[in-house]
């Protein structure tokens, strides 16, 4: 029993430390309003920021979602508005896919280099419907997102093609776009 409290303890600490020095060496950053897909309100804000060139910290400050864990990723297109999609109109749907520069056409986790590189680590929401938990993005670049969608889905992330494409995050529920 101690030892699993220890390991808890400085995993915790461990946690807190880094999202330390994530707000500690930010080189420049990027405001993004996210806005909900359905009802076209703010729902808050997403810093968008370098870290020590390894890499780009997504800070978010945004409530009104469903609490538990959400797909979060940075998509093709700048651009939040509908699309239409085999007959059916999509919330999102000119953001395009997730931001695959190298055309992988592979969902993989976040620090793999041999998926999209808009593949992001799950969005937490709190039980008060609140994501302010910082996610670190170390495959990507700033300069290279700039001008992109960020993407927030319905359901959570397997970072995998299976059993669901493009991890099973589900509809598009809320988006913002990445300034140039």
């Amino acid at each position: 029993m101690k030892k699993r409290l220890l390991t808890t303890l400085a995993g915790s600490i461990s946690l807190v430390l880094s999202a330390g020095s994530f707000a500690g060496h930010h080189e420049e950053g990027k405001e993004v309003m996210m806005k909900n897909l359905e009802t076209g309100n703010a729902i808050g804000t997403v810093m968008v920021s370098s870290h020590d060139d390894d890499g780009v910290v997504f800070t978010p400050k945004l409530s009104g979602l469903t609490p538990g864990v959400h797909g979060f990723h940075v998509h093709q297109n700048g651009d939040c508005s509908s699309a239409i999609k085999d007959g059916k109109k999509v919330l999102g749907g000119a953001a395009g896919g997730h931001f695959d520069p190298e055309n992988t056409d592979k969902h993989r986790a976040p620090w793999s280099e041999r998926g999209h590189e808009g593949d992001l680590p799950v969005l937490y929401v709190n039980e008060e419907g609140e994501a302010t938990q910082p996610i670190f993005a170390p495959e990507l670049e700033l300069e290279d997102i700039e001008g992109r969608a960020l993407m927030i889905h319905a359901g959570g992330d397997n970072y995998s093609d299976s059993p669901k494409k493009l991890g099973g995050g589900g509809k598009r529920v809320a988006c913002g776009v990445i300034s140039k």
